[in-house]
């Protein structure tokens, strides 16, 4: 049985609409064990970078390798990324349950440490309310077997609460996964991250040295 891969690189990648290049001279690298930030001004590219990452995004070019081996559309994959978008994804008329059991879950393993969520198990997902509905995807995609998880605006429609038990769930599950998060709550995931990058409007990434430094220097951050 070959073992899951540990590293996921991206690079290469160029995106344009309209003459407009959205993302150019791009490169994230994902480690099984870390936590990788990426930050950037609302427009700048980030949920096209992590679409295109997926394999959901057509690209004039682009190439995602794990451990060193081409990946054509990492989301067909078995086993190798999880994504979650800033839109619903869920199905409405599913139960909390059916919806755990669909990404191979039991929603009874998740009984002591997210006891609202096991409450309404019974539920449909669209009974649940915006914050309830939040934490059910994040928890589904942090917590499938999936070698890397891309986050895409976790933290929004959740209550603070909700915010840090989000935190200490990406913690854990970052000791087996690769992990990129992107959320407008920058001190979150400067304070999370083991590395981070930064989309410029240029469409590039600037790997940061000195996140908080490199950030007040981009203006990004006072």
């Amino acid at each position: 049985m070959t073992p899951p891969p540990t590293v996921l690189e991206a690079d290469g990648i160029w995106l344009q609409f309209g003459g407009r290049k959205i993302l150019q001279s791009v490169y994230v690298r994902l480690q099984v064990g870390r936590i990788t930030g990426l930050l950037g001004r609302n427009g700048c590219g980030k949920s096209a970078l992590l679409k295109s990452i997926m394999g959901l995004m057509p690209t004039e070019t682009q190439s995602v390798r794990a451990d060193g081996h081409y990946v054509e559309k990492a989301y067909q994959q078995p086993g190798l990324i999880r994504y979650l978008p800033q839109h619903p994804f869920v199905p409405p008329d599913l139960t909390v349950r059916a919806a755990f059991a669909w990404y191979g879950i039991s929603v009874d393993e998740l009984a002591d440490e997210y006891p609202t969520i096991y409450s309404f198990r019974h539920q449909k997902i669209g009974r649940l309310s915006g914050g309830e509905k939040r934490l059910t995807e994040i928890l589904l995609v942090l917590k499938s077997d999936a070698a890397f998880v891309l986050l895409d605006e976790p933290f929004s429609h959740l209550m603070p609460l909700q915010i840090e038990q989000v935190l200490q769930t990406i913690r854990q599950e970052s000791a087996q996964k690769g992990i990129l998060l992107s959320d407008h709550l920058y001190r979150q995931v400067l304070d999370l991250s083991d590395a981070v990058f930064y989309l410029n409007a240029g469409g590039r990434t600037i790997l940061l040295d000195s996140p908080e430094q490199n950030l007040k220097d981009l203006g990004y951050m006072h």
